[in-house]
């Protein structure tokens, strides 16, 4: 396949940002990708644009990528508009690096913005309540009492605030891996913990606070076994990656040292598997195909970011990318196989719970991550000798897994 390469990319902090507008946010991640490519915007061949909050949140339903851009001095050329829940960011690169294999163009924008943050924040959370077959939600809820049955659920463990669905369905995930593979509360807490403890070496992360495992235990319930501490906060950010075939690093005059080749692109929906195949989940097939793709398999990745809305959804994920055997999850987190210095760090940026989850950039954010990994360029978080690294981003529910998954391996 036509060799592909991140040529530049670059984040915002990701947070409260109350006084600053999406484009804003969205101009400052473009203007670091592009410095960073050595690029100018003339150069991009087309632009793909993830942004899920802007029609229900600010009411611009339709073009928000084509209104985005056109304040941020990027028109004429196409520009796409990606949904696919929180995959979305993730999705705009992978159709981004399609668009360059199939010769559309030499040089490729995927860029993601969110303003989340709003006064009323039920309604914020209630933004999470389509991420579903809103024909079906009794059914969906009967799904997740199901997941959950023979785990006792202590008085006073479910917040009376608002907070998003997603994490109901978490917690129907934690309580179905207790019943079935013994995964503890501790446990959980031991992936926060972790996660809040990476998250003080990186200055984009909307959290830098460091908790120990009793503080996450101790910290206010959202819905067993989930604690404040474990779960994704609201967040505002923008990310932008640039995206070249040989020929486009060769006509920006980008810095080929710095460049990353994305080794593996794929992109897989749910299917409609059992409770008790977790052999055939989404995302384990997708990271099978992944690292077909690449050459490569589990043991040769030197760290990975995957997506952890809540700790739960690290621990599935670290199994279904094979670092671990199915269930083993819980006891390799709280043994710091995954914490910098361990055998493989996971989300060293302090991944969603702690770095923040603007939806529509959160994948993007996720690959720059990787990509200033593989650049040594991580400062105190910095993961040694790295030649491959991956990434695990998913969107949405549909049945009992994640309605779109992407995974990307980026090589040196």
């Amino acid at each position: 396949m036509t060799p592909i390469y991140i040529a530049g990319i670059a984040m915002t902090v990701f947070g409260r940002h109350l006084d600053r507008p999406v484009h804003d946010l969205a101009q400052e991640a473009l203007d670091g990708a592009l410095k960073d490519a050595n690029c100018k915007t003339s150069d991009i061949g087309v632009a793909f644009y993830s942004g899920m909050t802007q029609g229900y949140l600010q009411g611009q339903y339709s073009i928000p990528g084509q209104v985005v851009c056109s304040k941020i001095g990027i028109d004429a050329i196409p520009i796409y508009n990606v949904e696919n829940a929180c995959a979305s960011g993730s999705t705009a690169f992978h159709l981004a690096l399609q668009s360059l294999r199939a010769g559309a163009c030499d040089v490729a924008l995927a860029l993601g913005a969110e303003k989340m943050n709003i006064a009323d924040k039920a309604r914020a959370f209630s933004l999470f309540d389509a991420g579903w077959d809103v024909s079906r939600v009794e059914e969906n809820y009967q799904t997740l009492v199901t997941m959950g049955e023979g785990v006792t659920i202590p008085p006073g463990s479910e917040s009376d605030r608002p907070y998003s669905k997603f994490m109901a369905i978490y917690a129907g995930f934690c309580r179905w891996h207790m019943k079935n593979y013994g995964t503890t509360q501790r446990q959980l807490a031991a992936v926060s913990a972790k996660n809040h403890q990476h998250s003080v070496h990186n200055p984009y992360s909307q959290f830098r606070k460091p908790f120990s495992v009793e503080e996450i235990l101790a910290a206010p319930p959202i819905t067993f076994p989930l604690t404040l501490p474990m779960c994704a906060p609201l967040s505002d950010g923008a990310a932008a990656a640039i995206l070249c075939t040989e020929e486009g690093l060769a006509r920006i005059g980008a810095d080929r040292r710095r460049a990353i080749r994305v080794a593996a692109s794929v992109m897989r929906s749910f299917s409609h598997r059992r409770l008790d195949q977790p052999e055939l989940h989404v995302s384990r097939l997708a990271a099978q195909q992944a690292y077909e793709q690449a050459g490569v398999g589990p043991e040769d990745m030197g760290v990975a970011e995957v997506h952890d809305a809540s700790a739960m959804g690290e621990i599935i994920q670290c199994e279904n990318l094979g670092f671990v055997a199915q269930g083993e999850g819980g006891p390799a987190a709280e043994r710091g196989e995954f914490a910098l210095g361990g055998r493989l760090p996971i989300n060293p940026s302090g991944g969603l719970e702690s770095k923040g989850h603007p939806l529509g950039a959160t994948g993007l954010g996720q690959l720059f991550e990787l990509t200033t990994q593989l650049r040594g360029e991580a400062g105190a978080r910095q993961v040694p000798g790295l030649h491959h690294a991956i990434q695990e981003n998913g969107g949405g529910l549909q049945g009992i897994e994640e309605g779109a998954v992407a995974i990307h391996i980026l090589s040196r």
